[in-house]
């Protein structure tokens, strides 16, 4: 296994993988922001689930290469067309979460929210996504992995992240800088997930169910 990459290249790669995490948190806050009304609207509209879910399934299916090829001629390269890309990959898993964890929320409890007089958007934000939180964190997790590992691709577009190691040891035939590469998206993604996974177990409602 030659690590020899990681030796005189710490700045650089400290460069790329800066702006892999600038461009994952930047993904996963517009998509959550876009994801967490749609999801809302399906679980409160049955009939709307299919059809969303069906849509985004397709988009989610369609290679990362083809979809920022597609997105160039109206952004253009760099940030925008990639993380757009990452935006709409994203909505798949966080609007099935969202909907899926409304859902699952106890009409009981809801029910009893309301005889003692709350309105709707009080139980929307008081109960239900509260009470969702755990279901709509555990697809944000799936989410910001699949993201770290789709980012690479970004590379393409002139986007400065982990991926532009990648393509240049293929480019220059340095296994040694593709490792490198993996090793550390690989990590990253590992982190990430472990912190998602502790802010998860401290949620009132996690900490409740598995009480």
């Amino acid at each position: 296994m030659d690590l020899s990459y990681f030796s005189g290249h710490e700045a650089e790669i400290a460069g790329y993988l800066w702006e892999h995490v600038q461009i994952t948190l930047i993904t996963l806050a517009i998509a959550t922001a876009i994801a967490v009304p749609i999801g809302t609207i399906v679980a409160r509209v049955p009939l709307l689930y299919a059809p969303v879910m069906a849509i985004l399934g397709a988009i989610y299916t369609i290679p990362s290469l083809a979809l920022l090829a597609l997105l160039v001629p109206y952004f253009g390269f760099g940030l925008v067309p990639a993380a757009a890309a990452l935006v709409a990959y994203a909505q798949f898993i966080l609007v099935r979460n969202v909907a899926v964890g409304i859902r699952g929320v106890d009409p009981t409890i809801v029910d009893a929210a309301r005889g003692m007089g709350m309105g709707s958007w009080r139980i929307l934000f008081q109960i239900e996504y509260p009470l969702a939180l755990p279901v709509i964190l555990a697809g944000l997790r799936i989410a910001a992995v699949a993201t770290i590992a789709i980012a690479t691709v970004a590379a393409i577009d002139d986007v400065p992240d982990l991926g532009r190691m990648l393509f240049d040891g293929v480019n220059e035939s340095n296994p040694s800088e593709i490792l490198a590469g993996v090793i550390v998206v690989s990590a990253l993604a590992i982190v990430v997930d472990i912190i998602l996974r502790v802010v998860d177990r401290r949620l009132p409602a996690t900490r409740a169910r598995i009480g």
